[in-house]
């Protein structure tokens, strides 16, 4: 019983009690001489005194129990929140550079850290195929081991990477990539040649050279807009956080109140990978798992999180520093490594070199992701908007150029994939329709929520709600020769996709299902089979089919490769 509950019944409840006792023990001897009716009446005053005084301290005790309860069961506040936290925890009464310098003897000092010319680490890892995953989350995963070498004092980097992809057929699912780089240009280095990197390499170099644990108090000790930002909560602990610019972009860098280790680094970036299609990607990285290497206190476990989703996460575990470098295992041919510099990225420019006339009117533009324009009685359908919102400018420029006069009526986005919806916001920018599966409808609401401000879209600039069109089972799009009909697949790996069928030519598209491998054998062969099935249930006849990696191609071709592929081994 709570204190205030037991003193309450020892100052009212026991007199009475004791009062009620020595009367039943008086008249146990005899000796008492008050009338009967008064004594009776009395003891049913106390009764009707005891149970009300009761009833109130059972009250009281369970309200401060669900107090207890609701307090027990309140949630810390999310990390990144900052709710409550009115100081610098950890650093109050410090300016920012006398935090910093906690931070920084925390690692094992300042000069300790600036004596790190290069790192030589042996890293396990894995990331979230967000872009990709057949049914979003939770996500597959793709695994690596790297040999990587940070090289500070050069403003360079070295990456042999064993990845292992499990998207891949059956044994091709491993390869070995090296990537060299420097913060102006990188390239790929194969059994079969060199190749230039992506922009995304040449970001990451760049961070990882300024940002990474070895470097990031010092970077934040250069800065001479160092200041601190409003403090923040991660895994349940009130932290400082010193913010500065970087690349021209603010960098914050949380830090722990009890042992001063900067806990994580937070930015908000667009990024060169997958990611582009989302704009202004909120990253933050965790630091975990520290440890004593070679003299400075370092974490071996980096978790990448991008808008709030746990992306990658990479284990050291194996660390040297100060290593004497080959130079010659930097070596670039300059004019491969410099087309990483002349690339335009995902908002690379349309073009309709490779042009496919499928049947009158249904015009196929081949790429690393296709689009196709198709021409009806009330003007031209977009099959596709993929890449980035700049490309699609490019396809809808061509549609009203190759189709003049004829308005653009929709635009249809048949997969989850990120690359194939990344180009999406134009065509709401442009106020037109879209068609979209039922399930991807969260997805897209969000890419089209999604902040562009560090650069700019149209959909940015003006703002516009989009104009869905939801197919959650057959439905018939446009008039004459070229009308569609759009089917949802349903399948297991098929699930977030439909295909749309031109019955007046018998031609099919599959949507992102069909996609052969150099010895003409499919790739996930799985992934025609269901097509092959969703044709047989909606009682299609197919006598071409083509998709989003793949041009024009005789379904009896397609159902032949699926059938062998469903035999079993040895036959």
């Amino acid at each position: 019983m709570p204190a205030i509950g037991l003193r309450a019944f020892e100052h009212d409840l026991l007199p009475g009690m004791t009062f009620l006792m020595g009367h039943r023990a008086q008249n146990r001897l005899g000796c008492s001489i008050r009338p009967r009716g008064l004594s009776e009446r009395y003891v049913m005053e106390i009764r009707k005194r005891w149970r009300s005084r009761l009833s109130i301290v059972v009250a009281i005790s369970l309200a401060l129990a669900a107090m207890a309860v609701a307090e027990a069961s309140t949630p810390p506040p999310s990390d990144g929140s900052s709710d409550g936290i009115t100081t610098h925890p950890g650093c109050e009464r410090l300016d920012t550079h006398a935090c910093l310098d906690l931070a920084l003897t925390a690692m094992g000092g300042r000069d300790k850290l600036a004596d790190i010319g290069n790192v030589q680490l042996d890293v396990i890892g894995h990331t979230a195929l967000t872009e990709q995953s057949y049914r979003q989350a939770p996500f597959i995963a793709s695994y690596e081991r790297d040999q990587l070498i940070v090289d500070f004092d050069k403003g360079r980097l070295l990456n042999r990477s064993h990845g292992v992809w499990p998207e891949a057929d059956p044994h091709q699912s491993e390869s070995d990539l090296t990537l060299i780089a420097t913060t102006q240009n990188c390239l790929y280095r194969a059994k079969d040649g060199d190749s230039p990197c992506s922009l995304g390499d040449l970001d990451d170099t760049r961070a990882r050279l300024a940002l990474g644990p070895e470097r990031l108090l010092l970077t934040a000790m250069a800065a001479p807009d160092l200041h601190y930002a409003d403090g923040e909560w991660l895994r349940s602990t009130a932290h400082s956080v010193l913010e500065f610019s970087w690349n021209g972009q603010p960098v914050r860098v949380l830090i722990n109140p009890f042992n001063h280790l900067p806990d994580a680094v937070e930015r908000t970036t667009t990024f060169q990978d997958f990611w582009f299609a989302w704009g202004d990607v909120e990253q933050r990285v965790y630091y975990d798992n520290w440890k004593v290497m070679h003299g400075v206190v370092l974490p071996t476990n980096r978790i990448e999180q991008r808008n709030g989703v746990l992306w990658q996460s990479m284990q050291i575990l194996d660390a040297s520093f100060n290593a004497k470098l080959d130079d010659k295992a930097f070596t670039m041919d300059p004019a491969v490594a410099a087309k990483v510099t002349q690339s335009k990225g995902w908002n690379r420019d349309f073009s309709d070199q490779h042009h496919v006339e499928l049947a009158p009117g249904i015009e196929l533009y081949r790429g690393s992701w296709n689009a196709t324009l198709i021409k009806q009685d009330d003007g031209v359908l977009v099959l596709e908007a993929p890449i980035s919102p700049h490309y699609v400018q490019g396809v809808l420029a061509k549609a009203r150029s190759t189709f003049p006069g004829a308005p653009v009526t929709g635009v249809l986005s048949t997969s989850d994939s990120w690359p194939h919806m990344a180009g999406v916001r134009e065509a709401v920018a442009e106020g037109l329709p879209v068609y979209i599966l039922d399930l991807n409808q969260p997805l897209l609401d969000r890419l089209v929520a999604a902040p562009h401000r560090l650069q700019p879209d149209r959909l940015q600039s003006a703002p516009k709600s989009p104009e869905w069109r939801v197919v959650s089972g057959k439905q018939e799009i446009g008039t004459g020769p070229n009308r569609a009909l759009v089917y949802p697949l349903r399948g297991a790996s098929t699930e977030r996709q439909f295909m749309v069928y031109f019955p007046g030519h018998k031609l099919l598209y599959a949507s992102d299902t069909l996609a052969l491998n150099a010895d003409h054998t499919l790739y996930d062969p799985e992934l025609m089979r269901e097509v092959v099935q969703a044709v047989a249930r909606e009682h299609l006849q197919v006598d071409t089919v083509f998709a989003m990696h793949e041009g024009p191609t005789p379904w009896r071709d397609v159902v032949g490769k699926v059938d062998a592929a469903m035999k079993p081994a040895g036959q």
